[in-house]
């Protein structure tokens, strides 16, 4: 929608500090982050949900918008979240502060967050609140536009974090691709 990429380019203005993405994300990347989605498996955590795109994609995969819960920090994310999507479950805090929501056993945990931006420390705050919310085995999905892992080597080796890697969404500006990170122990306590 113009709408969303006009209010998008508003707060990124307003509140740099808060909006660090160079555009809104694409229906592909979208797409690619919502794609293994279940709306029978339990709840999902969104990150840095912005103007809603990759919420879309997740609400079109079948989940009910009550088992969604999207995490913004910017306060007009969260008022256009809260009317674009009825029944959607709108945290205005920090990802930082993951560990905090209460919630548990998501089937995974979805980021929009420009990762590969932040220290170190916020970078560890945000993986271990997720790993504590996941299920066991499940999947944290994040988006980079660059050619290593979005998540730095010392926060995946302190958490013992695997991954994989999607082919590269052109049509997205930057082109990107999507990781899917869980922990090696888990995922092998998993398929036990």
């Amino acid at each position: 929608m113009a709408s969303d990429f006009r209010l998008f380019m508003t707060q990124l203005l307003k509140r740099p500090h808060q909006v660090v993405a160079l555009a809104p994300s694409s229906e592909g990347l979208a797409r690619e982050m919502a794609a293994r989605v279940d709306p029978a498996a339990g709840p999902v955590i969104e990150l840095g949900a912005g103007t809603g795109k990759i919420t879309q994609a997740i609400l079109d995969r079948g989940l009910p918008p009550e088992h969604l819960h999207s995490i913004e920090m910017n306060p007009v994310f969260c008022d256009r979240l809260q009317v674009a999507f009825p029944g959607l479950n709108v945290h205005h805090m920090s990802a930082g502060d993951l560990g905090d929501l209460p919630l548990e056993n998501a089937q995974a945990v979805i980021s929009g967050l420009p990762l590969l931006s932040m220290p170190v420390a916020l970078q560890r705050s945000i993986l271990t609140g997720t790993v504590a919310k996941l299920r066991p085995g499940q999947d944290y999905v994040q988006f980079t536009y660059g050619p290593k892992p979005p998540v730095t080597p010392v926060v995946r080796e302190e958490l013992g974090l695997s991954w994989e890697v999607s082919r590269k969404i052109w049509w997205n500006m930057p082109p990107a691709r999507v990781y899917r990170f869980r922990q090696a122990e888990a995922a092998t306590r998993a398929a036990e």
